[in-house]
């Protein structure tokens, strides 16, 4: 195969040249280099990307160079995705390489009356992007029709296993035609990804850019160890004072309610301009929130990581994990909305003693040590509460007899070692 130096190399239309150009990008990512020949070759891949690689592109463009110009009313492409936002945020990102063609891109998904949807895929569509749950329901109610679909592609498989779509995956497979070409993407190839793929592809070439679970290399990563919620709240408001540096900022948090929380306060402080984002608000509200924030409206977005999968935002100066995650691929997720398009990006890391087991998997997960980093001066270290350092104390617990069955946990560790 002769080597790919620039997106002439592809083969790819004057139309869609033109559109790359536009979009800004400069140089086939490593992902798209591999992949595209591959797909317009008509082969079913594999993609294993890390978020930020350029995946959507990579399958994208051998979509958009398939179906080429509007035909028919029917979709010829679908591609799945397992959230809202995230099939508003690949439908735009095809809308931009498609500018130049007559294509009818239509995204559908939960979470809204299905009226304008419905609209929109009686007018004519070429490519439908879906959630799999409203795929189905308006294939159920005979408003979708499926006969003339010739491309699969499935997109975050990862998290659509998480998020249990298996079941639903599976019927869609089974109504959709048979022969097409499937691509699959995702950031992770665990257990349940694998059994996906050999349900539903065919002779796949699997393409692996880096090694599942690596962080973008564009990405700095620090921990801090912080001795309670008190604390991280001090050192939160620390960081955020340098509005230079700190220009446009993710939070994360575990809960719902420490969303909340953490919105709440530095609003109060006026860190802003400040929206929180999670499952219990509306779906307006979170569309209109990621938009905020990506025409940079917005400073900071505090959210959980139900709602940032399928963020899609360039200028990201930081990601800062108030709370570390228990699903240790998340964090990968997390810190890869910074250092995104070939941009620098730090990812700070807020950790307890109770969450320092956590910690320690997630860099085993990532095959590297993060750079643990002192706390400033200035920061006021608060005293721990007794609840909380009750429940640090059950926390750790928990966790030696996670490791080992036979611990009876700190009070008959102290007891023993007084008997002695």
């Amino acid at each position: 195969m002769t080597a790919i130096a620039g997106f002439q190399d592809f083969k790819l239309n004057k139309q869609l040249l033109t559109a790359v150009a536009e979009a800004g990008f400069i140089e086939p990512t490593e992902i798209q280099r591999k992949c595209i020949p591959i797909l317009m070759g008509g082969q079913e891949v594999i993609g294993i990307a890390q978020t930020g690689t350029g995946k959507t592109a990579a399958y994208l463009l051998p979509v958009l160079m398939k179906v080429r110009y509007a035909q028919g009313t029917e979709p010829r492409v679908v591609i799945l995705a397992p959230t809202k936002e995230l099939t508003l945020q690949i439908a735009e990102h095809a809308h931009v390489l498609a500018r130049y063609t007559d294509l009818r891109i239509v995204p559908i998904y939960g979470g809204v009356g299905p009226k304008t949807q419905l609209e929109s895929i009686q007018a004519g569509v070429d490519i439908l992007v879906a959630t799999p749950g409203r795929f189905m329901e308006l294939y159920l109610k005979k408003e979708l029709p499926v006969k003339q679909i010739k491309t699969l592609v499935l997109d975050e498989a990862d998290r659509m296993m998480d998020m249990g779509f298996m079941p639903q995956l599976r019927k869609i497979f089974e109504v959709i035609p048979s022969k097409r070409q499937n691509m699959l993407f995702s950031a992770t190839f665990n257990e349940r990804v694998e059994k996906l793929t050999a349900e539903f592809l065919e002779f796949p070439v699997k393409i692996e850019v880096t090694p599942p679970a690596t962080p973008a290399s564009q990405v700095k990563q620090e921990v801090y160890f912080v001795p309670n919620l008190k604390t991280k709240i001090n050192f939160l408001e620390h960081l955020l004072k340098d509005e230079q540096s700190f220009n446009r900022v993710m939070i994360f948090t575990r809960s719902k309610e420490s969303a909340n929380n953490v919105f709440k306060y530095l609003e109060r402080k006026h860190m802003g301009p400040i929206r929180v984002i999670h499952s219990n608000k509306g779906q307006n509200t979170r569309i209109n929130a990621v938009n905020a924030f990506k025409e940079g409206k917005l400073r900071i977005l505090v959210t959980t990581d139900v709602t940032a999968r399928g963020i899609d935002v360039t200028n990201v100066s930081h990601v800062i994990n108030f709370d570390v995650p228990v699903v240790y691929d998340d964090y990968v997720h997390r810190i890869g909305r910074t250092g995104r398009a070939f941009k620098k990006g730090t990812a700070i890391t807020f950790v307890t003693e109770a969450e320092l087991y956590h910690i320690q998997k997630i860099e085993k997960l990532i095959r590297e040590s993060i750079a643990v980093k002192q706390l400033p001066a200035a920061v006021e270290i608060a005293e721990t509460s007794f609840e909380e350092a009750q429940e640090m104390a059950r926390e750790i617990d928990r966790q030696k007899r996670k490791e080992d069955p036979d611990f009876q946990g700190a009070f008959h560790e102290r007891a023993k070692s007084k008997r002695k």
